[in-house]
């Protein structure tokens, strides 16, 4: 069986097609959205269920939105692709946005030669959240590598990371894993910026446009300001991982999980 992995480290699909765009339309019942995960399945299970608590009094139409970053640096990178690839919990819509460690493993499962940019900043947690000892992938040559990631990672994460969209839009709000370029509109937005850009925590934007939700840059609490909200408490460092509720009519307000 040719799998997407074995056409990429072979010859074939050089080229990744533009990630998709979402737009919701309108605003759901209530709206979740998770910062980065980055390999902690077990404050995102802990997570989902409060979020599926607080939201048992609130009738159908509503939307979880995962910000990206599911793999690397924490312990269980393999086990947080499979159980998002599960249905959502309770009676939700889960949507899943790209981050730019899904962009770094692709690029490395494409091509896995070393140096790699993948590796240094957590990818060697996630070679062992599939049984893949990190010290004997580096020493193999570089198509052993290309077997070793195709005989290991499911089809299924591959084509679940490669069709990852880059953005979400609904009115008076987009939701992007790292961030967005003031004043510019959404449709031109670049994929490099959604996926890369950092925001200075203290930086104040005008307020003006939709208001831009991401994780990407870890801050110590969620962060409110005019057109900006941050969410990545970084739980694979800190245990606490955090959702931003919305809900039309009610002021933000967050739910998290911390360490056991």
């Amino acid at each position: 069986m040719i799998t997407r992995l074995t056409r990429l480290l072979f010859g074939k699909d050089r080229k990744a097609p533009r990630r998709p765009r979402v737009d919701l339309g309108a605003m759901p019942s209530a709206l979740y959205v998770i910062g980065d995960v980055h390999g902690c399945l077990d404050q995102l299970v802990r997570l989902e269920k409060r979020i599926v608590e607080d939201a048992a009094g609130i009738p159908n139409g509503k939307v979880i939105i995962m910000l990206g970053d599911y793999v690397d640096r924490g312990p269980s990178s393999a086990a947080v692709l499979d159980h998002l690839l599960q249905p959502p919990p309770g009676r939700f819509r889960r949507l899943c946005l790209a981050g730019n460690h899904e962009v770094m493993m692709l690029a490395h499962a494409e091509k896995p030669s070393l140096p790699s940019d993948w590796l240094v900043n957590g990818g060697d947690e996630t070679l062992t959240s599939y049984g893949i000892s990190p010290d004997r992938y580096v020493a193999a040559s570089m198509r052993l590598r290309g077997q070793i990631l195709a005989s290991h990672i499911p089809s299924a994460h591959i084509d679940f990371l490669a069709t990852l969209p880059v953005i979400i839009t609904m009115p008076g709000y987009v939701f992007a894993h790292a961030g967005i370029q003031p004043g510019v509109p959404v449709e031109r937005q670049e994929e490099e910026d959604l996926l890369w850009m950092r925001h200075d925590p203290a930086a104040v934007w005008s307020g003006e446009g939709p208001t831009l939700v991401h994780g990407h840059t870890l801050v110590p609490e969620p962060l409110v300001l005019p057109g900006r909200i941050a969410v990545d408490t970084g739980c694979f460092a800190t245990g606490v991982l955090t959702a931003l509720r919305l809900v039309a009519g009610e002021e933000p307000r967050f739910l998290s999980v911390g360490p056991r």
